[in-house]
């Protein structure tokens, strides 16, 4: 395939996700990178090229932001959405640089538009009057019922599910006014039953993200404010939406789940957590374009055959040996147009079926022995293909199952000493289990070595950011716990012993 030239000062309209039409313009491409910002546009109607010039481009002041450019650079492995399409080039105004230091797909772009007009439209100015005022202010005393807890008055995230420091009544009312305390407070951690969420986020819009463990059987959110939700519970078997929810997370929810959405979830972003064989898109999203199956070694293309509407798939296995089966079902999607696979180690080049409508495959993570015949397959067709991460099929034998294995991607020699490290800490704590000898000493020491051999890692390669922080903490509790280590005394350790 011949890719589009997008060049500096090429303008697209994109699809939003509250159903309204906004804008982009590409400041500048340099190699595998294309940067671009928002423009200040929100319409019912799709903006002409004529509609956009002079538009001036949008900054952001909503919650934390000070007026910055909503400007990203972009890597070319992520596609354009479909929901965003080129309409001819106008001039960069002065001022906005070629590039920017923030990088992220092109969906941020849209989504950077309805945040700022949600900012903008649905919150009173005495509730962004008093987030903002928090930012400098203290501590305070906050009782939801279960005792008074001191906690910063700046508070972006509250955990009330009973596993934060935060308490609670495990029974009766609940103190939701204490919320107001926490003006900057928007995101909440919530489990079980009801007890009055919804009505208290119905009328406290700043909280627009909400996880919710052990949901019950009914859960109506219709009214509120939440823009991003994460649901799982096993007996949930109706879940009501507000129509401005643009993010919609499921994880070991029940297969009879029925959810009532905007348009049949068309502005929804769905992702299927903890996804396998076996997974399925609940009832009453038939509308929904944008899925990620996110899960575990083997998952089934059958859990989004039904939906017909689909645009943009993400599959990203979680676990070895990364394997899709039932791929054939794809090829019965008429406007499946991106396809991105993650760790998709148990894939062959045949895998996927022939798609008419595909036009990027973007695959990250995938036996280096099948690049060839990949690029072979799509050479000369309608398909942009972008592999990274490509991995020898020998090395991989030998680290498919180590939790380092992608930190090769970001050094080589860096990453390989992480799988070296892990393996050698795997090994000693293997033995000790297989020889009966349960010795903590030996565990701790083995323990402590992989965290000091991580901190050289660091200090040398500088690759642990958060997200290989996180992965870094995981491996060591899963190995702790191999080891017959408490988790309370683990955590003790790893925070101890880290220095990144």
């Amino acid at each position: 395939m011949v890719d589009r030239v997008v060049r500096a000062g090429d303008v697209a309209v994109m699809r939003l996700s509250d159903g309204a039409w906004g804008a982009c313009q590409v400041t500048g491409v340099e190699g595998r990178v294309t940067s671009a910002y928002a423009l200040r546009w929100h319409s019912v109607d799709r903006p002409s090229l004529g509609e956009l010039r002079g538009v001036e481009p949008l900054k952001l002041d909503h919650h934390a932001y000070d007026g910055q450019l909503a400007h990203l650079s972009i890597g070319n492995w992520h596609a354009v959405p479909p929901g965003f399409t080129w309409i001819g080039s106008l001039p960069v105004p002065e001022g906005v640089p070629a590039s920017s230091s923030t990088y992220s797909g092109w969906q941020s772009l849209a989504d950077d538009v309805v945040r700022q007009r949600h900012w903008d439209r649905e919150l009173t100015a005495a509730v962004k009057s008093a987030y903002r005022a928090a930012a400098t202010r203290g501590q305070v005393d906050v009782d939801f019922g279960a005792g008074a807890v001191t906690i910063g008055v700046a508070t972006p995230r509250l955990d009330l599910s009973g596993d934060g420091s935060t308490r609670v009544p495990t029974s009766g009312p609940v103190r939701w006014s204490a919320l107001d305390q926490l003006p900057r407070c928007t995101a909440l951690t919530w489990a079980g039953p009801d007890r009055g969420l919804a009505r208290a986020l119905a009328g406290r819009p700043v909280v627009s993200s909400l996880t919710w463990r052990d949901a019950p059987p009914v859960v109506d959110l219709a009214d509120t404010g939440v823009q991003h939700l994460s649901l799982t519970g096993a007996d949930v078997r109706e879940v009501r939406l507000p129509r401005g929810l643009h993010g919609l997370e499921l994880a070991a929810v029940n297969p009879g789940l029925t959810v009532y959405a905007a348009d049949g979830g068309r502005w929804l972003h769905l992702t299927l957590a903890g996804a396998d064989a076996e997974t399925t898109v609940p009832a009453g999203l038939h509308g929904v374009r944008e899925v990620a199956l996110d899960g575990s070694g083997t998952m089934s293309a059958l859990a989004v055959e039904k939906l017909k509407e689909l645009e943009s798939l993400r599959i990203y296995w979680r676990k070895p040996p990364g394997r899709l089966v039932d791929a054939a079902a794809l090829a019965t999607l008429p406007r499946l147009a991106v396809i991105q696979l993650v760790d998709g180690y148990g894939l062959d080049a045949d895998t996927l079926p022939e798609t008419a409508s595909l036009t990027q495959l973007s695959i990250s993570g995938v036996r280096r022995s099948i690049v060839p015949a990949l690029k072979a397959r799509y050479r000369g067709a309608a398909v942009r293909l972008v592999i990274e991460g490509a991995k020898p099929d020998m090395w991989l034998a030998a680290n498919l199952y180590n939790p380092f294995r992608d930190w090769v991607d970001d050094d080589a020699r860096g990453g390989a000493a992480a799988c070296k490290a892990y393996a050698s800490t795997i090994r000693v704590i293997d033995k000790r289990r297989q020889d009966g000898d349960g010795c903590a000493d030996e565990a701790e020491a083995a323990l402590r070595r992989l965290v000091e051999t991580l901190n050289s890692i660091d200090q040398k390669y500088e690759i642990i950011d958060t997200l290989r922080r996180e992965q870094a903490f995981d491996a060591f509790m899963k190995l702790a716990a191999q080891a017959d280590v408490p988790p309370h005394l683990a955590e003790q350790w790893f925070d101890e012993w880290r220095d990144f």
